[in-house]
């Protein structure tokens, strides 16, 4: 079994291993490679450099043997397929972890001006590199979910967007999405992640369309913190915040509600433990994540901005994990979602 501080090490220093499934640049806050730790689901930094190396299908540290299996997840087999008109499966939605599918349904952001920009995120990044496509449309998220389950053995799916202008920031195209997915593959469970709707109902309208979760992410819930490292995002009032979660748990039920904390934005972990507590007290599951240096982010390119210590990330893990256990809630009971992969977190080695 992983310990939380071994996989906080390998989160911060990452892996030298050839990871066909691999996530580059997008909706931040990961850019990683995805492997099986010891038959588990773990998303990783792919680092040649780093101290840990995989020979053999074994966890080396310096050349030392850790115990631990490391398989790479497999390239898909719906990555080979395209639609109609020739748009590639794998720019519609990607394989994360060994059996979740997600997608960016919009693939752009009104808060992507430099003025604006979350300093992590590198969500039209991949847009420009042709990587993906702008908007994906619920026939073509339909078609490639179906793909995915019958020839890849996908399992839940994930869709997330990028802020749009409507008072709805994107749900109600987000909806759209999940009923034709949910009709053409039932019994699928989807999330959905977008920002706190100005517009509560939209919450339910999510729910009716068939999602089973939902991501409302405020990465930091420090005003400061927020302000300067996502100043678009950080101009949305705590309180929106707070109604915006309290009704998602009210529509999707406790534990179906998660948010990330990002752990090395300059927070104290005290600061960190004590807004985690107050999500777990509103039936939120906060996904701790550490802060990872994404090419094309301003937090990279501009700030030089560096991973935080694993120790750091291992302690705020446990604390974390600690009071999820002491609450009953764990991310592998949420029906889909980042929580309920948990590859991106070191949450599910602390018991969370």
């Amino acid at each position: 079994m992983t310990s939380t501080s071994l996989r906080a090490d390998l989160a911060v220093h990452g892996v030298a291993v050839d990871a066909p499934v691999r996530r580059r640049a997008g909706a931040g806050p990961s850019d990683d490679g995805h492997v099986l730790l010891g038959g588990v689901g773990a998303a990783l930094p792919i680092v040649p450099t780093s101290k840990y190396r995989v020979r053999g299908g074994r966890l080396l540290l310096e050349g030392a043997d850790l115990g631990l299996d490391v398989a790479p997840v497999a390239r898909p087999r719906f990555y080979d397929l395209e639609t109609a008109d020739g748009v590639p499966y794998e720019k519609i939605a990607r394989l994360h972890g060994r059996d979740v599918l997600a997608t960016t349904v919009v693939q752009t952001c009104i808060r992507y001006g430099e003025d604006e920009r979350c300093r992590f995120c590198a969500i039209e990044e991949s847009l420009r590199q042709g990587s993906t496509t702008a908007v994906k449309t619920p026939a073509q998220l339909a078609e490639v979910a179906a793909a995915a389950v019958r020839l890849d053995g996908v399992t839940q799916m994930l869709m997330t967007t990028g802020t749009s202008a409507g008072r709805d920031r994107g749900a109600r195209h987000l909806a759209r999405c999940v009923a034709a997915v949910t009709a053409a593959v039932p019994g699928l469970p989807v999330q959905v992640q977008l920002e706190p709707p100005a517009d509560l109902a939209v919450l339910t309208e999510l729910r009716d369309a068939g999602a089973v979760s939902i991501g409302i992410h405020v990465e930091s819930m420090d005003d400061d913190v927020r302000r300067r490292w996502m100043p678009g995002k950080g101009s949305v009032p705590m309180a929106e915040y707070r109604d915006a979660w309290r009704e998602a748990v009210r529509v999707f039920g406790r534990n179906q509600v998660s948010t990330y904390l990002i752990v090395g934005l300059g927070e104290e972990p005290d600061d960190l433990v004590a807004g985690a507590a107050e999500l777990i007290d509103m039936g939120v599951y906060p996904f701790v994540v550490p802060y990872r240096p994404i090419a094309g982010t301003l937090a990279t390119e501009v700030d030089r901005a560096t991973a935080p210590p694993s120790w750091l990330v291992a302690e705020v893990s446990s604390r974390v994990g600690d009071l999820l256990s002491a609450a009953g809630m764990r991310g592998a009971d949420q029906k889909a979602g980042c929580a309920a992969c948990g590859a991106c977190s070191a949450l599910s080695t602390a018991g969370g």
